[in-house]
């Protein structure tokens, strides 16, 4: 039987940092030899960490790239690689696939996987159809390409694509599969959101399938800023079967024996069919890596791991604690700090801290005001006995007092209002900041997708801090997670009283969260239709949500970018999240007026 022994890995790289992807790489490419791999797969942008975003326009950055691409090359004997890098381009790409236009004064950019075989590159591919939508601004920096490096690997003919290239209809596969390739590797930097996963196997399947080929998929892993990559590196069968799978947001070597023969066999009896015109066809590169034979006689064959998907809410448990995990030791830090209220928000975001860090490396803080219940100080003591955490208590009511009397004469006579209430959490802020500015810990800020989206939070205040963990997370999901965590150990971590008592900030006597928001179980799903979905305001209405209460929140989300675009980063783990996903302008004067049918603008 025609095996081919492909090595996929699973790496988390560091944005711009070139001298430490070049070891990762290098270590990996000897663990591919060990198990004597006759390829070795590496994500998307593996040399550059991925996104670089605007590093692509500092020309050193970019040819510090290519240098540490040809020192991964020298390392590279006896397997062949395929690795993620920016190339500069030479405009070899038929005109077709030429820009019509390009950024004046700058080179020409790629997104590319180099072929790199018996010690130097061989061959290169530019990927075609750039990722323009979402967090992804591909064509602000590279240009597509339109040519395909067919290799000849111990008599198997490999096809290269990335990312969405691999299920585009129109895309390079077809192309691969019409000049006889019988594995197609498609190298990828996918950032996880709830469903991402599922779906984008299913489109490897469908293409496996369609094609008639094996399909071997690898993304990156790890935290990078407000993204985080979840891994799931897949091979399929060419009937859409998966044969083996990556785990979930962990870095790992996914090594396997794909049966080529039963590709050939399979042509052979089912032919194949194309379209593509012999002009297409002629844009193939065949690249035959003479130097990189394995002695088979000494393999004994590998079963191959398939690791099982998650549940969804464990899921994106395991996305937070890797992105805090990666935030914090790529920037450097070594500790941070929560403010810790008694509330689930700030419960679960202690809980995420401690999985990622260690106990040790967390520190709570407990603010009490003349509104803090004895409840919320009860949960707190209880709360670090569970995870383990120090906490400090630092009172504020006596800081409170001092700024309501500096204030006195300025605002005269007014009566008290919000703006009281917002002064208890920028004192707190104020006082988690200082900490961190002290000791160097990083501010984690506690909170959630419902929050931030209707602009129930405090500049300055609750949000002050360096990152916001469950920025992306809705009210009622912030619930399920806090369960997950109770149900994970041995025992509780998140007193039982916190998931029971109705939320509330503390800020007023008898102050709850619904005093001021509908139910978190009706403003949950009007957010997810007309922030993540963008639907109308009548397509709402229509879904059964109550008239008053939809215009009212609507009109909280828009009146309240300003703020949001204030607040530190947070991982996204929706389809579209507050941040990069979703660019409102501030200044806008497009509302829904009372008759709610009608769009004007406001000056409001």
């Amino acid at each position: 039987m025609r095996t081919l022994r492909i090595a996929m890995a699973q790496m988390n790289p560091t944005v711009g940092d070139l001298t430490g992807n070049l070891h990762r790489i290098t270590t990996w490419i000897r663990d591919a030899k060990k198990v004597k791999a006759d390829l070795v797969v590496f994500p998307e942008l593996a040399i550059t960490g991925s996104p670089p975003e605007d590093l692509l326009f500092k020309a050193q950055f970019v040819a510090e790239n290519v240098r540490v691409l040809n020192e991964i090359a020298q390392a590279c004997r006896g397997v062949v690689a395929v690795v993620g890098y920016v190339r500069q381009g030479n405009q070899r790409d038929p005109h077709s696939f030429r820009p019509s236009m390009r950024t004046a004064g700058r080179p020409a950019l790629y997104n590319a996987a180099a072929v790199i075989a018996d010690g130097k590159v061989v061959g290169s591919y530019s990927k075609w159809h750039l990722s323009n939508y979402g967090v992804c601004d591909e064509s602000r920096y590279f240009l597509p390409g339109g040519r395909l490096p067919m290799l000849l690997v111990n008599g198997t003919t490999i096809g290269v694509t990335i990312c969405e290239d691999m299920w585009s209809r129109e895309g390079p596969t077809s192309v691969y599969t019409a000049v006889g390739a019988e594995v197609i590797v498609t190298i990828d930097a996918s950032p996880f959101h709830i469903g991402n996963s599922g779906s984008r196997e299913q489109m490897l399947a469908t293409s496996a399938r369609d094609n008639g080929v094996i399909v071997a998929y690898t993304n990156m892993v790890g935290g990078q800023d407000e993204l985080v990559f979840d891994g799931n590196s897949v091979i399929l069968d060419q009937s859409g079967t998966v044969v083996a799978r990556g785990h979930v947001f962990r870095e790992e070597l996914l090594v396997a024996d794909v049966n080529v023969e039963a590709v050939s066999r399979g042509r052979m009896t089912y032919g194949q069919k194309t379209a593509w015109t012999r002009k297409a066809v002629l844009a193939v590169d065949r690249l035959v890596m003479k130097g990189a034979a394995i002695q088979k006689k000494k393999r004994t064959r590998i079963a191959p791991e398939i690791a099982e998907p998650l549940e969804e809410i464990e899921a994106v448990y395991q996305a937070l604690v890797l992105a805090v995990k990666d935030y914090v030791r790529k920037n450097g830090f070594t500790r941070v700090v929560i403010g810790v209220s008694g509330g689930v928000d700030s419960a679960v975001t202690a809980a995420i801290a401690v999985d990622a860090l260690g106990a040790e490396h967390v520190l709570g803080v407990f603010m009490p005001s003349p509104y803090t219940s004895r409840e919320s100080e009860e949960d707190v003591v209880e709360l670090a006995r569970c995870l383990c955490i120090d906490v400090q208590t630092i009172p504020i009511a006596l800081t409170c007092e001092a700024y309501r009397q500096a204030l006195a004469p300025a605002f005269a006579d007014r009566p008290v209002d919000t703006t009281e209430e917002n002064l208890q959490a920028r004192i707190r802020g104020n006082l988690l900041m200082a900490i961190s500015n002290k000791f160097g810990h990083l501010v984690l800020t506690t909170g959630n997708k419902s929050e931030m989206s209707v602009g129930y939070s405090t500049l300055y205040g609750d949000m002050a801090g360096g990152f916001a963990v469950i920025k992306d997370v809705p009210k009622t999901m912030v619930y399920g997670l806090a369960r997950l965590c109770n149900a994970r150990g041995p025992s509780p971590v998140i007193p039982a009283r916190i998931l029971d008592r109705p939320p509330t900030a503390e800020l007023r006597p008898n102050q709850k969260d619904e005093d001021s928001l509908p139910p978190y179980t009706v403003l949950d799903p009007i957010l997810r239709a007309y922030v993540e979905e963008d639907r109308s305001f009548a397509d709402i209405v229509e879904a059964g949500f109550d008239r008053a209460t939809v215009l009212r929140v609507v009109r909280m989300v828009d009146a309240s970018e300003f703020k949001r675009r204030q607040a530190p980063l947070g991982v996204k783990i929706t389809h579209r999240a507050l941040g990069k996903d979703r660019r409102m302008p501030i200044t806008n004067g497009y509302r829904i007026t009372r008759d709610e049918t009608q769009l004007v603008f406001s000056n409001h």
